[in-house]
């Protein structure tokens, strides 16, 4: 059985975050010819292509894409691991800012494995809609921010700094509504400037299906109870969508929706540690 090194798989996940070798290999501390060997030593193992080297700048191969997902979550079971038995002396405060459906969602997967290998970090998470985090004025308030982008094509990702992954957007009612079938659809959303709700009402503009707004709230929570309610349906990446609610996939009465990025940007104040291997742990949560 083959076993896949660990610096090979760090270094795999380092070029596609940072979007190149030579910054990889300043991360790491290591020079670019050592960063690119282990690359062809990981394709060899593999014995697959993992980057595509007629791009002109760089993409992943399908296969690398899949890797990527693996690697992150086998880094991050190696971190933890370390993290355990090694008992750094890592504390601190991290500031997180996330929108309340991955907070509600994907947190609770996360905190409690962060905690038990770091009980000395504390966390203060900050709910808010994408664009809020992002802006000038609110982003120095964070240590890491989880911001989802409206445009996803290859081009704009190779833009987007700290991109992790793209998600579909789906409808979503409560199990056994017929609140779809409705002429004029009833939508539950969070306030204007959500990215849910602006391509929501696109998409059905496009498809020239009467809707009209019967419940504005900003968070999930909210969202969930007036969708058990009855009172209407919402938007939601597939990856945030309760167990307790159902993906409605009725083409002939909504249109499709497409995707949405999501990136985990690190803000600048200084070297903080636990920060990165936070991020480390919401990356491998996400995939």
């Amino acid at each position: 059985m083959k076993n896949l090194p660990i610096d090979m798989l760090r270094s795999f996940v380092v070029i596609n975050e940072v979007g190149g070798f030579t910054q990889a290999a300043e991360r790491l501390g290591r020079t670019q010819p050592a960063i690119s060997q282990q690359i062809k030593k990981l394709e060899l193992l593999l014995d697959r292509p993992l980057l595509d080297r007629d791009s002109p700048k760089l993409e992943l191969t399908p296969d690398g894409n899949s890797l990527l997902s693996y690697a992150r979550q086998i880094l991050s079971l190696n971190d933890e691991a370390i993290g355990y038995f090694e008992n750094p002396q890592i504390s601190g405060r991290i500031r997180l800012g996330i929108p309340s459906e991955f907070a509600i969602t994907l947190l609770p997967k996360i905190v409690s494995r962060f905690a038990k290998a770091y009980p000395d970090v504390t966390l203060e998470v900050t709910c808010d809609l994408s664009r809020n985090l992002v802006s000038d004025e609110q982003r120095k308030n964070y240590d890491l921010i989880l911001a989802l982008h409206d445009k996803v094509s290859s081009q704009q990702r190779r833009a987007i700094k700290n991109y992790v992954k793209t998600d579909e957007l789906v409808w979503v009612s409560s199990t056994g509504s017929r609140a779809h079938l409705q002429e004029t659809l009833p939508v539950v959303a969070a306030p204007s400037g959500c990215i849910y709700r602006a391509r929501a009402l696109r998409k059905l503009g496009q498809a020239k299906r009467s809707c009209r707004i019967t419940y504005t709230i900003p968070d999930l929570t909210g969202l969930q109870a007036a969708i058990d309610e009855g009172l209407g349906v919402t938007v939601l990446a597939r990856s945030t969508v309760p167990e307790s609610l159902t993906i409605l996939d009725d083409k002939a009465q909504l249109p499709e929706l497409g995707t949405v990025g999501i990136s985990l940007k690190i803000v600048d104040h200084g070297n903080n540690s636990a920060v990165q291997l936070l991020a480390d742990f919401i990356k491998a949560g996400l995939l």
